[in-house]
């Protein structure tokens, strides 16, 4: 298994081929697909992404990943984060928790070690997440952890048959002095 940020009583890994399972359950829970750009997940799309992911090389550049993140004592899959490295310097993140790991602080947990460790190991320069502007739980975790709200694209994705509106939230490096 190889741990890439270890917490108190979480892990966040790389995937493992006995993830999938759960991955794809909870991802095709209708609340958690909502603001996602996935509808109906099945475990042969999850087994389809995590063949992809095993192709490239982590830091990939152009390439999305995700990223378990497990409770530490079990290795349970309690959701994920997905990044995607758009150059040398920049990342787009993003992540999705299974519903019955939600509103317990496992996603601040997560994503704020995420990005100490996007910042301080990986030496990148900008991280950008973005998320529809109905997703209130989404963009509230997003300010939480110190993300800065750059854009508000209004009707800008025609997204399961309307049109959605979007913030863009961004960290610079020096933004956490």
């Amino acid at each position: 298994m190889s741990t890439l940020i270890d917490l108190d009583n979480l892990i966040i890994r790389q995937f493992e081929k006995n993830d999938l399972h759960i991955f794809a359950n909870y991802r095709a829970v209708p609340e958690v697909a909502k603001y996602q750009g996935w509808s109906d997940y099945s475990y042969e799309k999850a087994s389809g992404l995590f063949e992809s992911m095993q192709a490239h090389e982590f830091g990939t550049i152009g390439q999305w990943f995700q990223l378990a993140i497990a409770d530490k004592q079990s290795n349970a899959l309690l959701g994920d984060l997905a990044i995607h490295f758009i150059d040398e310097l920049q990342v787009e993140v993003g992540f999705t928790l299974a519903p019955e790991n939600q509103g317990r602080g496992i996603a601040a947990k997560s994503l704020g070690a995420f990005i100490d460790y996007l910042f301080d190991t990986m030496n990148k320069y900008r991280i950008i997440a973005t998320t529809d502007c109905d997703n209130h739980a989404s963009y509230r975790l997003l300010e939480r952890v110190g993300f800065r709200r750059e854009a508000h694209f209004v009707n800008n994705i025609f997204f399961k048959g309307q049109w959605g509106s979007e913030y863009q939230y961004a960290m610079l490096q020096s933004d956490r002095a």
